[in-house]
Parts: C-alpha cells; sequence; structure tokens
C-alpha cells in the first residue's frame, strides 16, 4: 500500500527542460548578423589602404555663351596727352605722356592677333624729341591700320606723332603750331651745338615731310615764321589750315576717325 508522499510526488508535475540558448547568446547572434549585412555591402579595402572617400557627382555648369566681337574688328585707343615726357621725369604738377609706357602699349598692340587697328587721340603740347620721334617711329611701322585724330592741340613733336598714321584727322577747333626745336639746361657755345642742333632739326623735318603732303621748303618757312607768336618764331594752323597746308589729310571728329579705320580694317 502506498503511502501520502507517494501521491504527492505523482501530484506535482515536472518541468519540462529544453534545449534553448540563453539570452545573451541570441542577442549576440543578432548582432553578429547585422554586422554581417553592413559588411557585405561595403567594399573590401586591403589593409593599409584609405578607402576613398565617397564623391557625390556636381551638376554640369552652365557657362554664358562667348562674347562675339565687333564683326568690323577691334581698335585699340591710344591717348597722348599733356607734354611727351623724355629721359628727365618732370615735376608731378605736369600732366605727361610717358614713353616707357607708351611704347609697350604699342608692341603688344603689334603683337596681338585680336586687336585689327589703332587710333591715336592727341592733345599734347609737345616735349621731348627724341621720345616724340620713337614713338612716331613706332606708329608709321606698326603693321597694322592707323589713323590719328587731334582733339584740342598737337603742337611741336605732337606735329610728328600725328603724321605718323596712315590716315590723319583734326577737330575743327583744334591747332598745332610748328616752330624749331629748342634745348633746355646748359648750352656750349661751340659750332658743335648748333651742328647738333641741325641735325636734330632735320630728323624732325625729313620725318613730317615724309609721312606727309606738306614741302620741306613750306614746312621750313613756317617753321621760321617771326609775324604770328610773339615770343617765339613758328606757325599756328588750326583746323582746315592744317589740312590745307597739307599736314592733315581731313578735318573730323572721332566718328570720322572709326569710320575710317573700319574702312582701313575691312580692306586687309
Amino acid at each position: 500500500m502506498k503511502n501520502f508522499t507517494d501521491f504527492a510526488e505523482l501530484a506535482v508535475p515536472r518541468p519540462m527542460v529544453r534545449s534553448m540558448p540563453s539570452f545573451m547568446s541570441a542577442a549576440a547572434a543578432v548582432n553578429e548578423k547585422i554586422i554581417k549585412s553592413i559588411t557585405d555591402d561595403e567594399p573590401e579595402t586591403q589593409v593599409g589602404e584609405e578607402a576613398e572617400p565617397e564623391t557625390k557627382e556636381q551638376p554640369e555648369a552652365i557657362m554664358p555663351p562667348p562674347r562675339e566681337g565687333n564683326p568690323r574688328g577691334t581698335i585699340q585707343f591710344l591717348t597722348i596727352i599733356g607734354q611727351v615726357e623724355g629721359h628727365v621725369v618732370l615735376p608731378p604738377t605736369n600732366k605727361a605722356t610717358k614713353y616707357e609706357h607708351v611704347i609697350p602699349q604699342l608692341v603688344m598692340c603689334a603683337e596681338n592677333n585680336e586687336v585689327d587697328g589703332l587710333l591715336v587721340l592727341l592733345n599734347t603740347m609737345g616735349g621731348d624729341v627724341e621720345a616724340g620721334l620713337a614713338l612716331s617711329e613706332l606708329i608709321a611701322h606698326l603693321g597694322k591700320p592707323t589713323v590719328s585724330l587731334v582733339l584740342g592741340g598737337g603742337h611741336s613733336i605732337g606735329v610728328p606723332l600725328a603724321v605718323a598714321a596712315d590716315f590723319s584727322y583734326i577737330a575743327p577747333s583744334a591747332t598745332m603750331t610748328i616752330h624749331p626745336i629748342r634745348m633746355n639746361g646748359t648750352i656750349v657755345g661751340a659750332p658743335q651745338t648748333y651742328a647738333y642742333f641741325q641735325k636734330t632739326q632735320e630728323r624732325v623735318e625729313d620725318f613730317i615731310t615724309t609721312h606727309s603732303r606738306i614741302s620741306n621748303e613750306r614746312l621750313k618757312h613756317m617753321m621760321m615764321d617771326a609775324t604770328q607768336l610773339a615770343q617765339d618764331v613758328g606757325t599756328i594752323l588750326i583746323g582746315e589750315e592744317a589740312v590745307q597746308e597739307g599736314l592733315i589729310d581731313a578735318v573730323g571728329g572721332l566718328h570720322d576717325a572709326m569710320e575710317k579705320l573700319y574702312g582701313m580694317i575691312g580692306k586687309e
């Protein structure tokens, strides 16, 4: 006969034993799967090499259309104003054109293929003879169409600068003074000094007569005229008078000069 304790053991259910992983092991397995899925999407990199940073494709820049030039040609302007400075620096109160600035501009104009012609605007009282002749020679042998326009005044060494261009204009109210050369500073009273004066004067005269329609005799006569200037010898020509004497080709303004230069460019 069984006792009470035997029936008690039969009434109490025994716990079921299952073979399942613990919570920690399950969490570790999930983390491992997540890390594996991330690493599978990334490109493989070798040891010691740095992964290249991701670069986003930039939208293609929209550039404006290139600016079209003047179909009639490109003109470079050159202004010669005030006094033409030579080898001595003028006082700061004087307006001057420095030849060391103008010479490189003329060389660049001759070398630049985008420049088709040169327009020289003159309003000068004159200045250094050698500097003026140097600029005049560059203008005369630029190799491109050139036009000059005398505005206000083209005096003294400004005359060779005006006639150096292929075609010259003078404004109706502009003036040109023709006179012999002068020298500043100490002068040695010797025959050689006067011979040098004569040679320098001939250089100026030869350039003017070569690049204009005036004769040498008429030019010398106007230079030595003692009836027009109170304290000097020479001649003042205004507008149309310079054309009549053969120094300048025509009377006109900026529009006339530009139209003439455009026409010369079109014939090249």
